[in-house]
């Protein structure tokens, strides 16, 4: 559709005019109308451009990259020109750039370089409804920032489905404007009965007697994770090739979730051939900012995977739980796009109108807050955490875990101000764990393997693809349910050669950490190799991806760790020359991509053009690797290398993550292989059956402190990715983790509030303590009848001795 007849284009002097006059600016344009491509370029073409960059955030990382590609194609600009984006480990802009697309997340890290976030005039929180967590801290940090900046800036938040009243009340009555969407119509279908528990097979169904029964048009499909959408990718697929050519067409069937390559990605944004239906299998990743063209049906299934974070057990639990009402007509408004179109709903009626939440949770109140509140004790603004201007405030509890877990990790002091080794971790767009585990790596000698580690532990998945662990690859089990890829294909288990390396790769038993290391340097050591993946059942994707951000990480601290000493001027400088190197290295194949009118049919034609490059790449690294790896027989062998770090850096780096993950410790049970979490709530947990093999002893016993990076319920409650410690190094570290006193760790004004009141308190209790003691000593001079009737006593029995001696 012709982007100048958009809804949201009738409305574009009015939403000027409303920029200009105030501070904040709410749009609530319906599915449709345009918003998320429109607004930004409606806001330059008026000239708000020429004094600072326009910002538009997304909830998520795909969704930035495809909506600044659109609108660069939009504007025939080149991408990462005038039109560019910034994601975590990814910068497409440079100076000329006017409109910049980039994550919340990534807005939050620019704030640290940049209190006062100079280079934009206006920022458009756009999804907002979402509420994510980096959103909800950026609504109270810029409702702060457009008041008191001395340069204008401005704020539009934007949404499909958004409580303006509520949302005009926190923003100081800021003006709310209403768009239309597209004017299709859109029929809801309920189901009869509800599919809380079958809503897979439902779905499958139904998408099948969709494409038999309904006239042309594509389906979107809601279901909740990579390993259900795989799934159903199959039985689609499946079903569809069981069915007589006569009762239907061709069915394309693709899947799309935040972890899929973007060159699978891409594929479902092209249109399909002529005469073939497209079925697009997704997660809620396709309910707002990624919009795919010529859906007329939906089958929404009503669910979605949520993690919830309980803060007085440290543990996160990822369940299916149903989604909001707005949530439902977000999905239902993605049939109507381009014509009338129908949404079927797994669920009846009465369960949307009387089960279904209202609004979706702010995440903030179901997440751990250890990054986010390490971010605002690393603002130069005193932000009381306890106390700020929250939109919806989390739980007490949830702020309280997140400071004891900072103050144990050194970021924190007993008054709750940001140390150095804070404000170093605050630079690294890490889990605060892992950037703390960085800096003790840095003083033990050990962080070029340390990065390795945190570069391996950053991908979305695992990297060992099929859902399975690597002890359960080297055992060999179950290899009928192995996959050979990210799609769920089925395709050939790992070979006999992989198993072995597996083993040797894990036979020192010290965990995933000590693993993903080795398997890191055995990766390099063989050329980076495809054909050596496959093998050992290793996502090469994932591989290459960890190699990404360890590069960056490299360009960010330096491989000796200067980074962390040389302040936010050099972290910016890095990333500029690691952008520019970007754009005139790799990325400039992704610019000239985009220079093309069709930037999707361009993307595609890029990506065959690189999947080319790789096949022919790969056949010489098979080659090579032939003449590397052939033994007497002259087969191909996987095999590791001899330039493994030895036992004492692998112990530095062991106690390099004690300190980091000094938040994450358990402690074995007495007699058996259960362990107990240290904390406030200490929990009981197993390592889960995906962990890399760790050593026990002669008795069958595990080590006895292990550290974990996540404490997981799935039914069980298990230690995700575990590495054993020593006994030494974890006594350093438990006198932290007692007396900690939340209240004096929150700082600013509840924390002053709260230290004056605890000093008043001890001054009571002292003067009242020195009260008593000054009766007590009163009561004792005091004459009772007791003490005078022996004075008395005493009094006679002397008289009478001296009557006797005269």
């Amino acid at each position: 559709m012709d982007p100048a007849k958009l809804p949201i284009r009738q409305y574009q002097q009015q939403i000027v005019d409303s920029v200009r006059a105030n501070a904040v600016t709410v749009v609530i344009g319906e599915t449709g109308s345009g918003k998320t491509t429109q607004i930004s370029q409606i806001l330059e073409e008026a000239g708000f451009a020429e004094g600072g960059m326009i910002g538009v955030t997304q909830p998520r990382r795909v969704a930035a990259v495809t909506v600044a590609r659109r609108v660069a194609w939009e504007k025939k600009v080149e991408l990462g020109q005038e039109v560019g984006y910034a994601v975590r480990f990814e910068d497409r802009t440079c100076r000329r750039t006017r409109i910049k697309y980039l994550t919340d997340g990534t807005l939050l890290r620019e704030c640290l370089d940049d209190a006062q976030l100079s280079q934009y005039s206006v920022l458009v929180l756009d999804e907002a409804h979402e509420r994510s967590l980096n959103t909800d801290i950026l609504f109270g940090l810029l409702k702060e920032l457009v008041q008191r900046r001395e340069k204008p800036l401005k704020l539009v938040v934007t949404s499909a489905t958004l409580d303006g009243e509520k949302f005009s009340k926190y923003f100081m009555s800021c003006p709310v404007f209403h768009v239309p969407g597209r004017t299709f119509p859109v029929d809801i279908i309920h189901a009869l009965e509800d599919h809380g528990q079958d809503y897979l097979q439902a779905a499958v169904d139904t998408t099948i007697d969709i494409h038999c029964n309904q006239s042309e048009g594509d389906i979107l499909v809601f279901l909740t994770g990579q390993a259900e959408i795989d799934k159903a990718v199959k039985q689609l697929n499946d079903a569809v090739r069981s069915l007589p050519r006569e009762a239907c067409g061709d069915l394309l069937v693709l899947p799309i979730y935040a972890a899929l390559p973007p060159e699978m990605q891409a594929r479902v944004f092209a249109p399909a051939p002529s005469g073939v239906r497209r079925c697009i299998v997704a997660t809620n990743i396709a309910e707002t900012s990624v919009t795919v063209d010529g859906v007329v049906y939906v089958v929404d299934s009503g669910v979605v995977k949520q993690k919830e974070y309980n803060p007085r057990t440290g543990m996160d639990s990822l369940g299916v739980t149903p989604i909001s009402r707005v949530q439902a007509t977000q999905r239902a408004g993605r049939a109507g796009r381009t014509r009338p179109g129908k949404c079927f709903r797994l669920y009846t009626k009465k369960f949307f109108e009387r089960e279904m939440p209202n609004t979706t949770a702010p995440e903030i109140q179901r997440t751990s807050l250890v990054a986010a509140v390490l971010y605002l004790k690393s603002l130069p603004l005193n932000i009381d955490v306890l106390g700020f201007d929250y939109l919806d405030a989390p739980a007490s509890e949830s702020l309280e875990d997140a400071l004891r877990q900072l103050y144990v990790l050194d970021a924190i002091d007993v008054n709750g101000g940001i140390t150095d080794k804070g404000k170093a971790m605050s630079l690294l767009p890490l889990d605060p764990s892992l950037a703390r585990a960085l800096l003790a790596a840095r003083d033990l000698k050990c962080l070029e393997q340390m990065m390795t580690v945190a570069s391996m532990l950053s991908p979305e998945s695992s990297v060992f693809m099929g859902n399975k662990g690597p002890e359960q690859l080297a055992a060999g089990t179950d290899q009928q349910g192995q996959q050979g890829g990210r799609g769920g294909g089925g395709g050939p288990p790992i070979s006999e050669q992989g198993r072995e390396l597996l083993k040797e790769l894990q036979k020192e038993g010290l965990g995933d950490h000590i693993l993903l290391l080795r398997l890191y340097e055995a990766w390099q050591a063989a050329g980076a190799s495809i054909d050596w993946c496959r093998d050992l059942g290793v996502d090469g994707r994932s591989m290459r991806f960890a190699r990404d951000i360890r590069q960056q990480l490299e360009r960010i601290i330096g491989p000796d760790g200067s980074g962390f000493e040389s302040g936010s001027g050099r972290q910016r400088a890095e990333r500029q020359r690691g952008s520019e190197g970007g754009e005139a290295g790799g990325s400039r194949e992704a610019a000239r991509r985009d220079e093309q009118p069709a930037a999707e049919g361009r993307q595609r034609e890029g990506d065959r053009e690189r999947g080319d490059r790789e096949r022919d790449g790969s056949k010489r690294e098979r080659e090579r690797e032939r003449e590397r790896h052939s033994d007497s027989r002259g087969s191909k062998r996987p095999r590791r290398s001899g330039g493994f770090c030895d036992a004492a850096t692998l112990s530095s780096l062991r106690m390099a993550l004690t300190i980091g993950f000094a938040n994450r410790l358990a402690r074995r049970m007495p007699m058996h292989n259960g362990y107990r979490t240290l904390g406030e709530s200490s929990t009981l947990a197993q390592l889960h059956p995906s962990c890399a093999r760790v050593a026990a002893d002669d008795d069958g016993l595990l080590p006895e402190w292990m550290v974990y990076h996540e404490l997981v319920s799935t039914g069980r409650v298990y230690l995700s990715k575990v590495c054993p410690v020593e006994a030494q190094w974890v006594q350093a570290i438990l006198p932290r983790l007692e007396g900690i006193d939340v209240n004096r760790l929150s700082g600013g004004k509840t924390g002053a509030k709260a230290i004056a009141a605890a000093e008043a308190q001890a001054a009571g209790l002292a003067a009242a303590a020195d009260a008593e003691k000054q009766r007590a000593a009163a009561a004792e001079r005091r004459n009772t009848d007791d003490a005078v009737a022996a004075a008395r006593a005493r009094y006679l029995a002397r008289k009478a001795a001296g009557g006797k001696g005269r």
